[in-house]
């Protein structure tokens, strides 16, 4: 069953017609199956004439027989002596003479047999021959075939015998049956020993076959032909059905389906066939006329939706256009009191310092006024930069950046703070790192994530930045000791006013980062273990070379 369904899969596959799918379908099933019908109706013909081969055997040696008990019971019979035949040395007072002088000839059962055997078989119709295994006339010695069934007869009590064999080229059906001995039989054969019963011999029966094989063949070849016009008469009426009352409907389907799919109107709005396809074509209409209805509602609705967003995201512009105006606007004005604040500050705590003896408390209070301003500068400062890069107007001036020169500066700078935590760096790159990029952005990105990386790492450690050429790209990596960031936390950490713990800056600097490196084409990321320590913050930037190709 599986190999069916496997069968019938592969077929469905192929790229054909369904009538022709069909029609070979229904041809293969019916020539499979009169095939079948053909074996066992030619095989139940075969056996028909075989049994009326072997009624015709039985009926023959029946007849045969008859025929000797009526001369034995006779005690044989006189035929008038023929020039060509001499009297049987077998039997007693085998010739007689009439008073006219005329000679007759005596006959025995098994001489009486021969001859009428003689004049069938040169009929060409059968023959008969007497056999045994006690012989008293040579030419009544059995073949292989006799003397095996005489063997049984004697050893097995066997009826009968069955064969069809083929002699000189032709087949020959052969029927042997016993002969047994009665009262009559001894009268010649007592002094063999035989008693009443007792397996004399056989008659075997030899009925030629050709003709009836011929007809079984006649018979098969003429089932084969009208089989086979009966299924091509079957095909090509299968086949013409199949078109008009199929394949042509459902090409009409198919057609206003397809017209329907691109927006056009179909000429047929219905296929007339008054069968289960008028039906499926007649809901096929009133699907599309309804989706036809829905769609143009649908269309309608969309439209005044769209219409909706667009005034929506009009005013969600000038918004965004006021509030990028207003942030700006307040940095600047913020930006402007701050400084003179911090200069003011600067002044009076260095005033302070150089004129009074007893100001360490007044000098720490403006310290802190100095710290807040400074602190409050650079989130204006900030804000003013992210701002700028989420409206899109972040300008960027590109020039070739020499990135070790770059990353040198940058360390040189943070030498002091470096040297209180006794914290090194070690610079890995080639000689030749050069980017296009904007050279102050890229050092504060550089200048954020090592002054990160020296807040967090511990004292007596080492911070590595590492410059290396990839796939086109720089990739610009700053690796610390510090304690890891967990997985969750590194989700957030570009994230703004995102912060670690108590610190106190902006939480603005790495999103600033990100976006300065994205404007750039290129990506942040940050690498951390936060069972072992170590965090490794990298940007990639387009070399010059591949900037160069585009």
């Amino acid at each position: 069953m599986q190999t069916l369904r496997n069968l019938l899969r592969q077929f469905r596959a192929l790229k054909i017609s369904l009538s022709l799918k069909f029609v070979i379908g229904v041809a293969i099933v019916l020539t499979v199956t009169t095939g079948m019908s053909i074996y066992f109706i030619n095989k139940n013909h075969k056996k028909l004439v075989i049994e009326q081969i072997d009624q015709q055997a039985r009926a023959l040696f029946r007849q045969v027989v008859l025929t000797r008990k009526w001369i034995a019971d006779h005690g044989g019979v006189f035929v008038e002596r023929v020039p060509w035949k001499e009297p049987s040395p077998y039997l007693a007072e085998s010739e007689i003479v009439d008073m006219h002088g005329k000679k007759y000839i005596k006959q025995s059962p098994a001489m009486v047999t021969k001859e009428l055997s003689k004049y069938a078989r040169e009929q060409g119709l059968y023959w008969f021959h007497i056999t045994s295994l006690k012989l008293i006339n040579p030419e009544n010695a059995p073949d292989d075939f006799e003397r095996a069934a005489l063997n049984e007869f004697e050893t097995k009590g066997t009826k009968e015998l069955t064969k069809t064999e083929m002699i000189n080229s032709h087949y020959f059906y052969r029927y042997i049956a016993p002969l047994y001995v009665e009262e009559t039989c001894l009268k010649c054969h007592s002094h063999q020993g035989y008693r009443i019963g007792d397996v004399r011999g056989a008659i075997s029966v030899t009925v030629p076959m050709d003709s009836a094989l011929l007809m079984i063949s006649s018979g098969r070849r003429d089932l084969i032909i009208a089989s086979s016009v009966t299924i091509g008469i079957l095909m090509i009426v299968l086949f013409i059905m199949m078109k008009e009352l199929v394949i042509r409907p459902v090409g009409e389907l198919k057609s206003s389906i397809g017209d329907f799919s691109k927006g056009r109107k179909s000429s047929t709005t219905a296929v007339s066939t008054g069968d289960e396809l008028e039906d499926l074509g007649n809901s096929f209409v009133e699907m599309s006329q309804a989706l036809t209805e829905y769609h143009e509602d649908l269309e309608d609705k969309v439209q005044k939706a769209t219409r909706g967003l667009e005034q929506a995201n009009l005013k969600l512009m000038e918004l965004n256009e006021r509030k990028s105006d207003f942030i700006a606007k307040m940095s600047h004005e913020l930006r402007t009191p701050m400084t003179s604040i911090k200069g003011a500050m600067d002044y009076i705590s260095a005033k302070v310092s150089k004129d009074g003896k007893d100001s360490g408390e007044l000098i720490e209070f403006l310290d802190v006024i100095k710290n807040n301003a400074d602190r409050l500068i650079r989130l204006v400062n900030d804000t003013l930069d992210l701002e700028r890069i989420e409206s899109g107007v972040f300008d960027l001036h590109y020039s070739q950046v020499d990135l070790l020169s770059l990353i040198k500066d940058v360390a040189i700078s943070f030498q002091s703070i470096s040297s209180e935590k006794n914290i090194t760096f070690k610079i890995m790159a080639d000689p030749e790192t050069f980017v296009d990029a904007d050279e102050d952005r890229i050092r504060q990105v550089l200048i954020n994530l090592v002054s990160n990386s020296l807040q967090y790492g511990p004292d007596n450690s080492e911070i590595q930045i590492t410059v290396a050429e990839t796939g086109g790209k720089m990739t610009v990596s700053v690796k610390d000791e510090g304690p890891g960031i967990p997985y969750d936390v590194q989700e957030k950490i570009f994230d703004k006013f995102y912060t670690i713990g108590k610190r106190h800056g902006t939480g603005l600097g790495l999103a600033i980062c990100k976006g300065i490196i994205e404007a750039h084409g290129g990506e942040l990321n940050v690498s951390s273990n936060a069972g072992t320590g170590n965090n490794t913050f990298y940007f990639t930037l387009p070399s010059v070379k591949v900037r160069s190709e585009k």
